[in-house]
């Protein structure tokens, strides 16, 4: 596979395409829904997830947590497909065209808007660089949970529609919960290794078994969330009902999760963010046909 490819870690954007995806459906129903602005969005989305996958191959070699034992599939840089410099200077490029990108963003939502960009691009670099790399200080899944779910949600619908609503709120925190799980894998998996090297991931602070309560908790907590969200009024019943759909993949997820370790944790991954875009596309599907129905 072309190294490139491999760098940017195509199993992992669903964690960025899925949020914004029910975030600018949530106010497709608004007059001043812009087709526009959804696409640059979730361009801007994209780019920042290949900055943090860049980052990541990039600060993780230099600081030695990457070796020659690593069970996760290859990063390019440890393994010399591309050079440190090749690698750090793709990922300046992604934030800088993220940061182009987003200035549109940015003129159309304000300050709001302003300061979500800073903050998604200090922590593109913070995630494992830096003199306080989140991903090393058990941090990494509170960042997929803030920036991939909750600045991803309710930050879309709000430069749709201009404020934030509950139901922005409550699936800004299910999908957050979803990318959670897919770091908690990636950091379940390489447990051994970050002992060594001194990384103090989440999975490494609280051990196998409790690492395999919270994957099951982060994977049936956004379902529990939307169901209370319809019940609360906040969130229609056929999108609800659509998303339930998913709970299957989530239960066999939780199953397979408990029976493997190290590198048989590697499918897992990709299937865990599988869910997530599963997780969006059919909460989506659900207030498309809810939408339909409604205006007709």
């Amino acid at each position: 596979m072309n190294p490139w490819i491999l760098a940017i870690r195509p199993r992992t954007l669903p964690a960025a395409i899925g949020p914004l995806l029910v975030g600018n459906v949530l106010a497709l129903h608004l007059e001043q829904f812009s087709l526009f602005i959804a696409a640059v969005s979730m361009l801007c989305a994209l780019l920042l997830q290949i900055a943090v996958n860049l980052a990541n191959d990039y600060f993780d070699f230099k600081s030695g947590v990457d070796t020659e034992e690593r069970l996760g599939p290859v990063r390019v840089t440890q393994s010399g497909m591309l050079s440190p410099t090749s690698v750090r200077n793709a990922m300046i490029l992604c934030l800088v065209l993220a940061l182009i990108v987003g200035s549109f963003l940015i003129y159309h939502g304000g300050l709001p808007i302003a300061f979500l960009a800073a903050a998604a691009i200090l922590g593109a670099l913070g995630y494992s660089g830096g003199p306080y790399p989140l991903a090393s200080h058990g941090l990494g899944e509170v960042a997929a949970f803030v920036f991939f779910g909750l600045v991803a949600v309710v930050g879309s619908y709000f430069l749709q529609a201009g404020d934030t609503a509950t139901s922005a709120w409550l699936l800004g925190s299910a999908i957050g919960f979803l990318n959670a799980a897919i770091m908690l894998v990636n950091n379940t998996r390489d447990m051994d290794t970050d002992i060594k090297a001194g990384k103090q991931t989440l999975a490494v602070r609280i051990g196998l078994e409790q690492s395999r309560i919270f994957y099951q908790s982060f994977l049936y907590l956004p379902f529990a969330i939307i169901i209370a969200g319809f019940l609360m009024g906040a969130l229609p019943g056929l999108p609800v009902l659509f998303a339930g759909l998913a709970f299957v993949m989530a239960r066999t997820l939780c199953r397979d999760f408990n029976e493997v370790t190290g590198a048989a944790l590697n499918p897992l991954l990709g299937r865990t963010a599988k869910l997530t875009m599963i997780f969006s596309a059919l909460f989506s599907l659900g207030l498309l046909v809810d939408i339909y129905l409604f205006a007709s």
